[in-house]
């Protein structure tokens, strides 16, 4: 197994650790205080699957093993078939600090093992004791408990028992927000007892709503739980119970204690791993005689003599490295400083001079290292984005009825976390489209000579100081002549526009746009791609796209590395300056008399053969200001394959600087990508050269990207 693997699984696994001993120790808490948090439950058991499904994925199958009997156990608890007591949370602890053992021989040695039959012995002697008494029938409605889960009626039954109320909740939510109010009110009701059960509505009309019904146990009258939810709209049904009243609990049999395990002995590293179970229930074939301990992980009575961490990763949110970053920026800020006091130095014919250029030297060497550093720490690659899409896209090609398989490339490839986590919902939202409007069902891909499961690619590469994320699909593709008749039905085009291929894609990115005809859960509400678009153009990156009918569509991503640290070219245009970022930035050329041409009311100037249009920012952003005498300067940049000359009056350099949001305030502005700081106590914006080039081409007459 790859070092790299067992990193990551070491990694996760320490975290999923640390977390279920905190979530143990609330647990704990709670056999004083005679009852558990049904959530804090959950969240144990649900780490203990995490840490199963995690061990098996990577082929550790005694991790797996050991972690799936934890599991059972946890189930049984939170399904009240077995009680809370201190021997039980004993015996929580102990397999908990044996997956840990396990783990932490994995970190010297995938093949490490140790013999878990003691810790099997014991939570199955747990699971066979006593049982609690049974609960007994529920005076509600049969109808509504048929729709309940096992769990669920479990919970009910404890809330009856600890005395609670057991409302309905009846609320209905516009199609538009019911995800936010319905988290709203059930927290509010969660503040006031448990939520039991969160069940779809009976009674609703009205097909721009969504009703629930809300199973709930909450110990305050049903004028009380009125008031604290706030609205108009929610009718309460009271099921069992008065608030405040008491109902007694019926006894709980306490199971035996459990003496603690014996000593268990580590078995010696064999030459192959465990072969996989397939059967999570089947017992492994697990030599029981006990060996000599290795050196290199001692046990003394059965728990590990050390409690360092077994891997040394450590996860920090990016808001400190953020913080960071800004740190960074602001040193280079002020070695620029020092670099001009030098220079001044230099000039005066000071002796320290040469001294003092030496040190300005060292540090610019030490800053640049610094720099580098805290950039590699923020990347990440795009792999862990491309995981995520691709249960997407097996639970969407299961709900229509699809087959579809994903393919990855350059996985490998790596972006600043940041702009990692800002693409997720524009990469869903293009990877929905392609198999609701581009990958056919089964049947038509077979009569088309198509392989009967659809293909969505993922490509990632990097090229230069960008990365392009692409996506194909091998579906039925987009008909130019389609977009044409819907732009013209919408009146976004004129019937006689001549347009090319590119301004007909362009229309896919304009509000309310779509070629679905009819309204469906995914797609067809003309919501989804003017979003994408903006998204995108946020990261000061760019979306383009080819498609041909019969044969599918690709749309590419064109993304900056990092958003973080970036080298600039400051520029000056009527006495204001601008930075443009240098990774975007080609050549720069002087305007020298006779390279202007007007083609079309355009300024175009010809390079190397081809026509370059132009784009003047003080035309742009209406700049006022004293004109300019002399030659002015045109910065060629380039953002994936498109091309543009910006006209400036002055350039004034190079420089680092750390880009700072305008904030929502200023979002509309276009093609501004925020805020720098020189260090000279002025601050200047940015270019975003993404929309400056897709405002070129809008100009240009079409309706492109």
């Amino acid at each position: 197994m790859a070092d790299q693997a067992i990193d990551d699984f070491l990694a996760e696994s320490e975290e999923l650790l640390d977390k279920l001993n905190q979530d143990l120790a609330k647990l704990g808490d709670g056999i004083a205080d005679g009852g558990s948090s049904p959530d804090l439950l959950n969240g144990i058991f649900r780490d203990a699957h995490s840490i199963k499904g995690l061990a098996g994925m990577f082929g550790f199958n005694d991790v797996s093993e050991l972690a799936h009997h934890l599991e059972n156990l946890l189930d049984h608890l939170r399904m009240g078939k077995v009680a809370l007591s201190e021997a039980l949370l004993d015996c929580l602890f102990d397999t908990l600090e044996g997956v840990s053992g396990l783990i932490r021989g994995k970190a010297d040695s995938p093949d490490y093992t140790q013999d878990l039959t003691p810790y099997l012995d014991r939570i199955e002697h747990l699971l066979t004791g006593p049982v609690t008494a049974d609960e007994g029938s529920l005076n509600i409605d049969q109808s509504l408990l048929d729709v309940l889960t096992e769990y669920e009626e479990h919970r009910l039954q404890e809330n009856i028992s600890q005395g609670k109320t057991i409302y309905l909740v009846k609320v209905a939510f516009s199609l538009m927000t019911f995800d936010t109010e319905l988290t709203d009110v059930t927290e509010k009701i969660k503040s006031l007892g448990e939520v039991i059960s969160t069940l779809p509505g009976t009674e609703n009309d009205d097909p721009e709503m969504l009703a629930f019904r809300i199973l709930c146990g909450v110990s305050v009258d049903q004028q009380d739980l009125t008031g604290k939810l706030g609205r108009d709209d929610v009718a309460i049904e009271v099921l069992l119970g008065e608030a405040g009243g008491a109902a007694a609990s019926q006894p709980v049999a306490e199971p035996e204690p459990v003496a603690p395990p014996p000593k268990i002995e580590p078995q010696p590293k064999v030459s192959e791993p465990p072969s996989f179970i397939e059967d999570p229930m089947a017992e492994p074939a697990i030599d029981a005689q006990p060996q000599e301990e290795p050196e290199t992980v001692p046990q003394q009575n059965g728990e590990s003599s050390s409690a360092k961490s077994f891997t040394s990763t450590v996860r920090v949110d990016i808001g400190k490295l953020d913080y960071l970053m800004t740190i960074v920026g602001e040193l280079a800020l002020a070695k620029g400083s020092i670099a001009q006091l030098c220079s001044e130095v230099h000039s005066a014919g000071l002796p320290i001079a040469r001294e003092l250029d030496k040190a300005v030297h060292a540090l610019e060497r030490r800053l640049n290292e610094l720099q580098l550093g805290v950039m590699d720490v923020r990347m990440v690659p795009v792999r862990q984005l491309f995981d995520k899409m691709n249960r997407i896209i097996r639970r969407m090609a299961q709900d229509l009825g699809k087959k579809v398989r994903l393919e990855v490339r350059g996985g490998d490839t790596e972006l600043d976390k940041l702009i990692v986590e800002e693409l997720a919902d524009p990469l869903m939202h293009i990877i929905r489209n392609a198999l609701d409007h581009g990958i056919e069902a089964a049947d038509e891909r077979l009569i088309a000579g198509k392989a009967e499961t659809g293909t969505v690619s993922l490509i990632a590469s990097q090229r230069g100081n960008h990365v392009v994320i692409e996506v194909h699909d091998d579906g039925r593709g987009i008909d130019p002549d389609v977009l044409r008749k819907k732009g013209i039905e919408k009146g976004l085009i004129s019937a006689d526009a001549n347009l090319t291929r590119q301004d007909l894609f362009g229309l896919l990115f304009h509000p309310g746009f779509s070629t679905k005809e009819q309204v469906s859960e995914f797609s067809g509400r003309g919501v989804g791609m003017d979003v994408v678009k903006s998204n995108i153009s946020a990261l000061s990156g760019m979306i383009d796209m080819s498609s041909e009918v019969g044969k599918g569509t690709v749309m590419s991503l064109t993304l900056p590395i990092t958003l973080a640290i970036i080298k600039a070219l400051v520029v000056r245009v009527k006495e204001k300056d601008y930075a443009i970022p240098l990774n975007s930035v080609l050549e720069t050329l002087m305007l020298e008399p006779g390279m202007l041409q007007t083609i079309e009311g355009r300024e175009v100037m010809e390079l190397r053969q081809q026509t370059l249009s132009l784009l003047r920012i003080d035309e742009l952003f209406k700049l006022d200001g004293q004109e300019k005498e002399g030659n002015r300067f045109v910065v060629v940049v380039g953002f994936a394959d498109k091309r543009l000359g910006i006209v400036v009056d002055e350039l004034r350099g190079q420089q680092d600087v750390v880009i700072k949001s305008l904030g929502k305030a200023l979002d509309f502005v276009k093609g501004i990508a925020g805020a720098a700081d020189l260090g000279n106590q002025k601050t200047i914006l940015v270019l975003d050269v993404s929309g400056l080039i897709g405002e070129a081409l809008q100009r240009e007459g079409g309706v492109g990207v």
